[in-house]
C-alpha cells in the first residue's frame, strides 16, 4: 500500500492522515530515523488530541501493511509484473525488476482508489495542508531511533508536488519511478519499460479487490 491507500478512510482527520504517512516520508528523506509500532503505541493515548492522532495513524499504517502483504493476490500480482519487467530488461538478473514490481503494485493500487474516489486526492493533500509539520516532526522524534530535522521540510515539499497525481500518467509515472530507483540505488529505467504501464493498471485494477482483503479502504 502506498500513501492514498492508508489514508483515504481517515480523510478528515489530517494529523492521522499524516501518521500514515510517516514511514513513506521518512523512508525518503530519513531512514536513519525509523520509527517502530511499540514506540508509538504510549502515544496513542496522548492528552493531546493531534499527537495521539499521529501515533494511531502510524500504527494504522503498520496494520496495513502487515494484512497487505501477506495476501495471495499481492504475491501473486508482484509476481506477475515482476516477470513482465524482466521480459522487457532481459539482461537485469538482478533484484530490480522484483522490486519495481512490488513498487508499482502499490502506486497503481493508489491510482485506481484516487480513481473510485472523485475528489479524493484533493482531500488527501487538504488534510495534510491543515497539519503542522513541525508538530509532525515532533511527534517523530519522541519515537524515532533518532532525531530528524528533515521531515518539516519534507512534508511541505509533498504538499507541493503533488506527486500522486502522477501515478495517472504513464510518461510521469515512469520519472517517479526512476526517482524511486536512484534513492535505492538502482540504475534507472530506459523508456521501454513505460510500455507496461497500460497492462500493469489492468492487473492491478483486476486484482483491487484481492489486494485490499480485511484492509478498511471505505
Amino acid at each position: 500500500m502506498n500513501y492514498f491507500s492508508h489514508a483515504l478512510p481517515f480523510l478528515s482527520d489530517p494529523y492521522f492522515v499524516a501518521g500514515t504517512s510517516l514511514p513513506d516520508w521518512l523512508a525518503v528523506v530519513d531512514r536513519g530515523a525509523r520509527v517502530r509500532a511499540k514506540n508509538a503505541e504510549s502515544l496513542a493515548t496522548h492528552p493531546n488530541r493531534d499527537t495521539a492522532a499521529v501515533a494511531r495513524g502510524l500504527l494504522q499504517h503498520f496494520r496495513d501493511d502487515s494484512q497487505f502483504h501477506k495476501t495471495q493476490a499481492f504475491a501473486e500480482t508482484t509476481l506477475e509484473l515482476s516477470a513482465a519487467i524482466r521480459r522487457v530488461l532481459p539482461a537485469d538478473s538482478g533484484f530490480r525488476p522484483s522490486f519495481l514490481g512490488h513498487v508499482l503494485v502499490e502506486v497503481l493500487l493508489d491510482w485506481t482508489l484516487a480513481e473510485d474516489n472523485s475528489g479524493g486526492l484533493d482531500a488527501y493533500y487538504h488534510a495534510l495542508e491543515a497539519v503542522d509539520p513541525r508538530a509532525v516532526q515532533d511527534v517523530v522524534n519522541r519515537i524515532a531511533a533518532h532525531d530528524t530535522n528533515r521531515l518539516a521540510p519534507m512534508i511541505v515539499l509533498f504538499c507541493r508536488e503533488r506527486i500522486l497525481w502522477d501515478y495517472g500518467r504513464d510518461d510521469k509515472l515512469l520519472l517517479r519511478m526512476n526517482q524511486v530507483m536512484r534513492r535505492v540505488g538502482f540504475l534507472p529505467l530506459p523508456e521501454g519499460v513505460q510500455e507496461l504501464f497500460p497492462a500493469a493498471r489492468q492487473l492491478v485494477r483486476h486484482r483491487q479487490r484481492d489486494l485490499l482483503e480485511g484492509i478498511p479502504v471505505r
